[in-house]
């Protein structure tokens, strides 16, 4: 798949991010189809792009951030669960 052809530039927190952003995917938003899936060179965050507008991402091993794209603000919201994440695109 080329696709993840970014998983031969994660270093071993960055792989631990992805396992946490594979398993935050498996457990909250299994039935959504993925745009895309990824490494953010600058950010340090591993992600999967979802097509309803949720990134489900993490950095560094750390815990994973469910992020939204604000058209109004043009800024990127954070959200600690899948749930606020999705709420918030469709109020």
């Amino acid at each position: 798949m080329e696709n993840l052809e970014f998983i031969k530039q994660l270093g071993s927190s960055d792989f631990e991010s992805w396992i946490l952003v594979q398993q935050a995917y498996r457990d909250y938003s299994f039935q959504e189809d993925i745009m895309e899936c990824g490494f953010n060179q600058n950010s340090g965050y591993v992600y999967i792009a979802l097509e309803n507008g949720v990134q489900i991402a993490s950095c560094f091993g750390q815990s994973v951030d469910y992020i939204v794209f604000d058209n109004e603000s043009e800024d990127e919201l954070f959200f600690d669960s899948y749930n606020e994440a999705f709420d918030f695109l469709h109020q």
